[in-house]
């Protein structure tokens, strides 16, 4: 190789050393796509974890409400049971009080008896209202099917329909709940008039 081709390659290598070609651009502008391509990955992956983070509270504070609902009626109505053993003992009290009705001529031992038993009805009832229990006596009360339940259906023209007319075993309720719906005797729909086919 003569000394005129080695420096004819020197100056090229100095050429492209000081002066890029097209390629050296081109690549230059693909590392700075690239660059831009995996920050809009990051982004996106950041808002995603965003969301993920943003559901997971929003679970976490409804399990926390209905953790404190389930807390709160557990409170209310953990005596429910209690309750319910103790109804027939009130429904013995009142049938006691009952069967005395009309007997008070029958001597002073039924009067006393008659008495004694209506203050320990009492007595059971204030308890019992403490604890948020209510007696349901819906005589005259429209039928309503979640707190009573119909025994039967009688003809009773003084009475609304559909209205209860006589209650068998009153009814009771824990905190607005039912624990024992009223079984009563409900006032039948008149039929409705016939009407005439010729008129």
């Amino acid at each position: 190789m003569s000394a005129d081709d080695k420096r004819n390659e020197q100056i090229d290598e100095l050429n492209e050393a000081v002066d890029p070609t097209a390629e050296q651009t081109g690549g230059a502008d693909s590392s700075g796509s690239a660059e831009a391509s995996e920050l809009e990955v990051l982004k996106a992956k950041l808002q995603e974890h965003q969301d993920q983070a943003l559901r997971a509270q929003a679970e976490m504070q409804n399990v926390r409400r209905r953790a404190e609902i389930d807390v709160e009626k557990a409170h209310k109505f953990a005596v429910e049971k209690f309750v319910k053993e103790l109804l027939p003992v009130a429904d013995s009290l009142e049938k006691a009080v009952e069967s005395t009705e009309g007997q008070e001529n029958a001597g002073e031992l039924v009067a006393s008896i008659r008495e004694g038993v209506e203050m320990t009805l009492n007595l059971f009832m204030n308890s019992i209202k403490k604890f948020n229990v209510e007696q349901l006596n819906p005589v005259g009360e429209p039928f309503d099917p979640n707190r009573h339940e119909a025994m039967s259906m009688v003809p009773a023209p003084d009475a609304e329909p559909n209205s209860v007319v006589a209650v068998v075993q009153k009814g009771y309720l824990l905190n607005g709940r039912v624990v024992r719906p009223a079984m009563v005797v409900v006032a039948k729909a008149e039929s409705a008039p016939k009407i005439d086919e010729q008129a």
